[in-house]
């Protein structure tokens, strides 16, 4: 699947597929073994959300791969993905459902550990810029309800940014309504949707749209009907329905 180019993928028939969808892109199980089994659409949503063209870049590696299908402790796994981008950019993505009120913690540890890259004998200078990305199915912050947000380091009066290598993005999956203009021209909106879909009419609508949301619908479809990822996916529901509500 990894070595298909988009325009010849096609994946599994989606034409009787009707109803509620057994496991919805939320799950974050899930998420992680598309991004993990199919490249192309991986790098169709860093670029969608660092906002490049995806003829900017050739290369999108993930550094922690994952057996798909294997047995984690779900308490100790931590699903976060972490992307060497064309050799010159780290960027660490992450999509997390329950809100456990550690996301701006949370947040800052991955973008530190993604920053401090460097060997031995290295120069500081060649550091390289570390990005750190979160797909949230809550709102982060409340009193400031916001789509797709970045941060940077910035001085607080002269507003002058430190440094551009470092830098946090929160994608809110409850606000889609908020989608500005340029996060519709590089679909941000669009990736919003396919992992908000409930239904089958949703996927299918999205897979119509663009050749790559369709190459995601039928990343997913294959990989839910693999028992062992189907298992991991469940287990992954039951967790969440563990987590005391805060």
């Amino acid at each position: 699947m990894n070595n298909l180019t988009p325009d010849a993928y096609t994946g599994p028939d989606l034409s009787h597929l009707d109803g509620d969808l057994p496991v919805h892109m939320t799950n974050d199980y899930l998420f992680r073994a598309v991004m993990q089994e199919n490249n192309h659409v991986l790098k169709a949503l860093v670029c969608s959300l660092l906002h490049l063209d995806k003829a900017e870049v050739s290369d999108v590696l993930i550094q922690n791969p994952i057996e798909l299908g294997r047995h984690v402790d779900e308490k100790d796994f931590f699903l976060d993905i972490k992307l060497l981008l064309d050799s010159r950019m780290v960027v660490n993505l992450e999509l997390q459902v329950i809100n456990e009120r550690n996301w701006v913690e949370r947040s800052q540890c991955y973008l530190c550990r993604s920053f401090d890259s460097l060997n031995k004998g290295e120069s500081y200078k060649d550091v390289l810029p570390a990005v750190q990305i979160g797909i949230l199915n809550y709102t982060l912050f409340p009193d400031a309800p916001e789509f797709y947000a970045t941060y940077r380091l910035m001085n607080i009066k002269s507003h002058k940014i430190y440094d551009d290598k470092l830098r946090l993005s929160v994608l809110d999956l409850k606000h889609i309504e908020l989608a500005t203009e340029e996060d519709k021209v590089y679909q941000v909106d669009c990736w919003a949707r396919l992992f908000k879909a409930t239904t089958w009419k949703e996927m299918k609508d999205l897979a119509e749209r663009d050749p790559i949301f369709s190459e995601a619908v039928r990343t997913a479809v294959v990989l839910s009907e693999d028992e062992k990822i189907r298992l991991q996916c469940e287990a992954r529901e039951d967790y969440y329905l563990d987590i005391p509500v805060r």
